[in-house]
């Protein structure tokens, strides 16, 4: 990973309280480097301003991203995008595993073409709940969540198996962690 810039002197560092530091960007530094007046912009735009501010690098994110943004006005005309880079996506067991079979797909379709299928893998972080299909078998009693999951792992079988195999392909990269929980059975 590369080194965290500090534009504008915005990179603030703090005790983590066990002897290690972290480090955030600071919007009210930039607005004490005259960037604009970020203090007086709407709370949703300082979100999107400190996430453009954290992805400056140059190239996806420019400066003048960044400068035109901190000078937002809600009556000013504009065409240009914002370009704003999403730190993590959380998604539920029906979006999810079909954007895992896309993914599936298309490091199969990379190896067919002789190239190496891992460099298919999500750019930003990506949790996926599974929360939607547990059907309700038992009820009323204190087994019945354990009853109800083991009857959802023997039903759909493949499925959980298919869940494990994407994560277990994606752990690799450094943007997947473990976050099935008991889909990993």
């Amino acid at each position: 990973m590369n080194e965290p810039h500090n534009l504008f002197g915005t990179l603030q560092k703090f005790e983590l309280g066990n002897g290690e530091q972290g480090a955030f960007y600071s919007l009210p530094q930039l607005e004490k480097a005259g960037i604009g007046r970020i203090s007086q912009l709407p709370v949703s735009i300082r979100l999107v301003l400190e996430s453009v501010l954290r992805n400056c690098d140059g190239k996806r994110i420019s400066e003048q991203n960044l400068r035109a943004l901190a000078n937002w006005q809600p009556k000013a005309p504009r065409t240009e995008e914002i370009p704003f880079v999403v730190a993590r996506i959380v998604l539920q067991d029906f979006t999810g595993v079909p954007l895992l079979v896309d993914l599936a797909a298309m490091r199969s379709a990379v190896a067919r073409l002789g190239k190496e299928p891992k460099m298919i893998e999500p750019l930003v972080p990506v949790d996926l709940v599974v929360d939607h299909s547990v059907q309700v078998d038992y009820f009323g009693t204190p087994e019945a969540m354990g009853k109800n999951l083991e009857m959802e792992f023997r039903r759909n079988r493949e499925r959980y198996q298919f869940l494990k195999w994407g994560m277990q392909a994606l752990i690799r990269s450094k943007w997947c962690r473990p976050a099935l929980g008991s889909c990993t059975r």
